[in-house]
């Protein structure tokens, strides 16, 4: 028994990771663990401590599946995690479960796709496609459409440049607050670039509150007086880069707003 407990020492913290990121929880996570290390120790030979090394580690990967999926009670939704208020989790959750758990154990736990394919029993073929499918779509959920409101002209092309050399979607640019409200209405962006100073007396700090109450979009605003922002008491509204600004502040600023945990909505 004691060396199934070394086993079991050093890959506990391996399934914790994996756990809380099959339930979307740590408490969860934690629990689910705890059940899958009482079932190998009451029989080592048939989830693989035996065996130690890889096939141990693999036979525990499959467990934590088997279990996740037959304690709806515990563990939530019969097989699916909680709704994750971080970007690429919730774009996982979208994934078909197979996927979501191929993509688990290849890129968080690094696995390679024949090893994933024997954890969750599907031919090495299928698992292949598989993936290629969910890096697909978790690349493209993480592309933002992108409203640009800034009246400088040149300012709005550069910015929009930028944008796009990140493989975002620049989905409109608008001058002033009329504008920019109605390309709220028609192009559904899911990320603002906001100068604070627009066109026609507008403010883009109103553009920024509008855009929190209808959407709770994400917003940047750059701009060179930041100081109107801190005197409306509008900081709470986005993260702020300042003019002249770097392609290297945009980029990081965007990359921010993007990983950035979202509330999750409630049903």
């Amino acid at each position: 028994m004691l060396v199934y407990e070394c086993e079991l020492f050093e890959v506990v913290p391996i399934l914790r990771r994996y756990a809380r990121a099959l339930t979307g929880a740590t408490d969860r996570g934690d629990a689910l663990v705890t059940r899958c290390v009482e079932a190998a120790v009451m029989a080592p030979s048939r989830f693989g401590l035996d065996r130690g090394g890889d096939g141990s580690r693999l036979s525990m990967y499959a467990l934590l599946n088997l279990l996740f999926d037959r304690s709806p009670e515990e563990f939530g939704p019969p097989g699916r995690p909680l709704r994750s208020p971080h970007p690429i989790e919730r774009a996982l959750a979208d994934l078909p479960e197979a996927d979501r758990r191929l993509y688990l154990l290849t890129a968080l736990e690094g696995l390679s796709i024949r090893q994933a394919a024997k954890v969750l029993q599907l031919p090495a073929g299928e698992s292949i496609d598989r993936l290629k499918a969910a890096r697909a779509r978790v690349r493209s959920a993480m592309v933002q459409r992108v409203m640009v409101v800034e009246d400088n002209a040149l300012l709005a092309m550069e910015l929009g440049e930028l944008v796009a050399d990140m493989g975002h979607v620049v989905c409109g640019t608008a001058g002033n607050e009329t504008e920019a409200l109605a390309l709220l209405k028609a192009e559904k962006p899911t990320l603002a670039l906001l100068d604070v100073r627009l066109a026609d007396g507008g403010s883009g700090i109103e553009v920024a509150r509008r855009l929190k109450r209808v959407r709770d979009l994400r917003t940047i605003f750059v701009t060179a007086f930041d100081d109107d922002i801190r005197a409306l008491d509008a900081r709470h509204l986005g993260q702020i880069v300042r003019k002249p600004f770097t392609n290297a502040g945009i980029q990081a600023a965007i990359s921010r707003a993007i990983f950035m945990p979202q509330p999750v909505a409630l049903a």
